[in-house]
């Protein structure tokens, strides 16, 4: 959908020029330093993976269910670190992560892109009652998506 391309353009040129720095982070950068939440880089990148993953199903179910859907809310309530946990990403191969972590946005970017113009309106019941528009969590994503890239720079500068 035409309206979220600045959306998705914004997101690819931040993945493009990030890719090629988390490649190329050493491994005790991104399992040493940790952020106010106690996550390393790795748990955060997973973290982000796991947003992008949420957030698809989310766009998806609001554009078929019938408005307003209650669809389960990972962020918060602090069910988002037994994700973390459960996927034990400080295991995971870091390459693949990296790579886990740019598909999974890329391919959000694509959903945003087909989006149904006439759903924008269905409302996500979160966890914490908040009424949110498939158009505001939209909009909102790339705060959050940023969000995290500046912490992990934090984190990187920490060295």
């Amino acid at each position: 959908m035409e309206q979220f391309n600045h959306i998705s353009d914004e997101l690819r040129r931040l993945i493009v020029n990030w890719e090629q720095k988390l490649k190329g982070l050493s491994e005790e950068v991104i399992t040493k330093n940790k952020n106010s939440q106690f996550r390393n880089i790795k748990q955060i990148v997973g973290h982000m993976v796991d947003s992008a993953s949420n957030n698809t199903h989310r766009v998806i179910h609001l554009q078929y269910q019938k408005s307003p859907i209650n669809f389960p809310d990972y962020a918060n309530l602090g069910i988002n670190d037994k994700w973390l946990a459960i996927q034990n990403y400080n295991q995971k191969d870091w390459q693949e992560l990296v790579q886990l972590w740019k598909h999974a946005n890329l391919h959000f970017c694509h959903v945003i892109e087909n989006i149904d113009p006439s759903k924008l309106r269905n409302i996500w019941i979160a966890a914490t009652r908040q009424e949110i528009s498939l158009k505001a969590m939209i909009e909102d994503f790339p705060r959050h998506f940023k969000l995290h890239l500046n912490e992990i720079d934090e984190l990187i500068k920490v060295d």
